[in-house]
């Protein structure tokens, strides 16, 4: 008998259902926090680290009525930074009759140990984005050196769960959160994509749960508005950002104290710039310049497979890629929020 075709006993006469209840899981949405919502297929198959050219520069200048003999220069800092790559591995083994016996369940075999070997380097991949394999190392979003880190409180109520904070004064919070994201990052003016990774109950929190009252938002939809649409609305309208709510249980427990933790990124930022000939952020111009806050890079898109025949008729394939951790490049885009629930 295969384990993956256990015998059953039926009634007969009886019907067979054609179709399977398959297992869900969630589809995690923490890759929308990386600028290309996906990792990018940079890396040779041996490359061990990653290195990124950083260039700054410090300014000055003489004012004077006289010419000087000693002037001032600017000056052009660069600098490397660095993040190790990792080998994911996984397998699948089975022989004729595995294959054979699993055809009365209806399933194909192969199929099936592939999608389950990819997705469990999917989810891999997802928590080496989030948590990092070197957590020490700074790897990871959560752990990304120079991010900010807040705790929510107590509303005006004295509620310190997201699930029993006022609405009106949770969207708030949040909508400040923005606003301090784009003052760090020099971004006031410029239309961003916003990213909000949290638990799925958080989002439900703020989608379903919470109406913003009319006596704290006086607009159009006042009364049935809830505190992500909120958000959302005021959001656009304000500075044509375009906020989105992406899912992940696996933050749950992981704030600070077992608190939930939640995510607000800017995946890519603009260019600062000013409708006028003089331009005080010139610099930024020079070129190549990612744009990027974070990274993640792969050597392939998806799995490589390697099959190879094993005694008595029977296969063994080797599911296998290369990826750096999550890599925040640009931390003042980052804010990590700890919330109870």
């Amino acid at each position: 008998m295969s384990g993956f075709a256990p015998s059953y006993v039926t009634v007969n006469p009886h019907y067979m259902m054609p179709d399977l209840i398959m297992q869900y899981s969630l589809a995690s949405g923490a890759f929308t926090t990386l600028a290309t919502e996906n990792p990018m297929p940079r890396l040779g198959e041996a490359d061990l680290y990653v290195y990124a050219k950083k260039v700054q520069l410090t300014t000055q200048v003489s004012a004077s009525q006289s010419q000087v003999n000693q002037l001032p220069s600017a000056s052009v800092i660069p600098s490397m930074i660095s993040t190790a790559t990792y080998r994911l591995q996984t397998r699948a083994q089975y022989d004729n009759f595995d294959e054979a016996a699993t055809g009365a369940w209806g399933y194909a075999l192969p199929q099936a140990l592939r999608l389950a070997a990819r997705q469990g380097i999917a989810q891999q991949l997802r928590n080496s984005l989030l948590y990092g394999y070197n957590p020490a190392n700074g790897e990871g979003l959560l752990n990304t050196t120079g991010a900010t880190r807040a705790s929510l409180g107590s509303d005006t109520n004295g509620n310190t769960g997201y699930s029993t904070w006022d609405s009106g004064q949770l969207a708030q919070y949040l909508l400040n959160m923005i606003g301090a994201l784009k003052v760090r990052t020099l971004q006031i003016g410029q239309p961003l994509r916003l990213v909000f990774l949290a638990p799925q109950r958080f989002i439900s929190q703020i989608s379903y749960s919470g109406v913003v009252s009319l006596t704290q938002f006086q607009r159009i939809g006042a009364g049935v508005e809830t505190a992500a649409g909120l958000v959302e609305t005021v959001a656009q309208w304000a500075g044509g950002d375009d906020v989105s709510f992406a899912a992940d249980d696996t933050l749950i427990g992981q704030g600070a104290g077992g608190t939930d933790a939640i995510i607000l990124i800017a995946p890519e930022l603009k260019i600062p710039k000013a409708n006028n000939a003089i331009n005080t952020n010139i610099f930024a111009t020079l070129t190549p310049n990612t744009t990027a806050t974070s990274l993640m890079l792969c050597d392939v898109a998806a799995p490589t497979e390697i099959p190879t025949p094993i005694a008595d008729g029977g296969i063994t394939t080797l599911y296998t890629m290369r990826s750096t951790s999550g890599w925040g490049i640009r931390p003042e885009a980052l804010t990590v929020l700890s919330a109870a629930y």
